[in-house]
């Protein structure tokens, strides 16, 4: 079969792998018809977690099965499904509480899993033509429809970024009438800022210094704020003191909710073609009302090979705790847990309800991946999130 391969920093190419096979009775092989390829796929790119050549990339399945092991119950081949990123038994003592993403049996030595992800277990990714899904009848999320129907691009971000997404919102506690900043228009801060519109937020700010990537926060009714303006906060702040603050609510000019949908990664707003990691925490930090709730979805790296001037090999970062104490704010981290909430929100677009897939701004095959890949990395020709479209099906 053909795959994305990861040969070493900045370079990946399609190439030739031994097929995916039935290895337990609890597997599936599923014909993967769309891959999203991620911004944590960049990470591994840029040579900063540590991936090794051979690596099989990509982390965002959707498709359609083709085996099943004989102890598979609850999928069939010809099933078209959609496979969330981090892989769970369903049974254990985490995934039974809902926190599939620290699964204790995907992992020897380790909890929780991923496909094509640098130290996150030994499973091939799914930039390629056939995936093996472990634990079928837990991972496998049935879907109506056909391969490349109207809704392929809505359906594979399900598998992680529109789930991450909702999972920034949850750990921002996003509820009805919320005010709401979003840093960062990739895909998951567009996301994030899509499931607080979905779930009632009064104001939502989204801020990035990509001109695409804010015009799509504008179309689904957020408010971009461009950082190369001036300071976000201070953006932020002025906007809600313009529309008017609620009586009683004047010295809370922040938001209720921030959310860090960049992660490590973060651009410093004075040079943003620099890394700064402490940027984005330390303006999370700042809007945050007191009382307040920050999610943090962006990634943070245990292991960084390349870390900016403000980082450190081991991710360890200089955080301002006594701004978050000060103002007795909760802040959730975290992988997201796709047990608790890709069903929920597959009905959400069966419904039409969401409809996620308007961050995919290009598509492509396996071969035209490099390209891809240099391209986002450069965030440049407006890409905001490229689908892979192996299958001839879903073209």
């Amino acid at each position: 079969m053909k795959a994305i391969v990861f040969q070493g920093t900045r370079d990946v190419a399609p190439q030739t792998v031994d097929d995916a096979a039935l290895e337990d009775p609890e597997d599936v092989v599923v014909e993967i018809t769309s891959s999203a390829i991620c911004g944590t796929d960049l990470h591994m790119y840029d040579g900063r977690n540590g991936a090794e050549p051979g690596l099989v990339l990509g982390h965002e399945p959707l498709g359609v099965i083709r085996e099943a092991g004989e102890d598979v119950h609850l999928v069939r081949p010809g099933q078209r499904v959609v496979i969330p990123t981090h892989l769970y038994c369903g049974l254990c003592f985490n995934c039974a509480r809902g926190y599939s993403a620290a699964c204790l049996r995907v992992r020897p030595g380790g909890f929780g899993a991923a496909y094509g992800y640098a130290g996150m277990g030994p499973y091939r990714g799914a930039q390629a033509d056939l995936l093996r899904v472990p634990f079928a009848d837990a991972n496998c999320i049935p879907l109506p429809g056909e391969p490349g129907d109207d809704r392929e691009d809505d359906f594979v971000m399900l598998a992680d970024a529109f789930v991450t997404g909702w999972h920034a919102t949850e750990l921002a506690q996003v509820e009805p009438a919320s005010t709401v900043a979003v840093f960062g228009a990739g895909a998951i801060g567009l996301l994030a800022a899509h499931s607080a519109l979905l779930k009632g937020a009064a104001e939502v700010y989204v801020v990035d210094h990509i001109a695409a990537r804010l015009d799509k926060a504008g179309e689904i009714g957020a408010t971009p704020v461009d950082f190369r303006a001036g300071d976000p906060v201070e953006q932020i702040q002025e906007l809600r003191r313009s529309r008017g603050l609620p009586i009683g609510e004047e010295k809370m000019t922040g938001v209720q909710a921030a959310i860090d949908a960049v992660g490590f990664q973060a651009r410093d707003r004075a040079d943003p073609d620099r890394e700064n990691p402490l940027q984005v925490v330390g303006d999370v930090a700042r809007i945050v009302n007191p009382t307040g709730h920050v999610g943090i979805a962006g990634v943070y790296a245990e292991k960084d090979l390349r870390p900016a001037p403000e980082g450190h090999p081991d991710g360890r970062l200089t955080v301002p705790w006594a701004t978050f104490f000060s103002k007795g704010v909760t802040i959730g981290f975290g992988r997201t847990n796709g047990r608790r909430y890709t069903a929920r929100l597959r009905d959400l677009v069966v419904t039409g309800r969401a409809h996620p897939g308007f961050v995919v701004s290009h598509h492509g095959t396996l071969d035209e991946a490099p390209g891809f890949y240099d391209t986002f990395d450069r965030r440049a020709a407006g890409i905001v999130k490229a689908v892979l479209n192996p299958s001839p099906a879903a073209a």
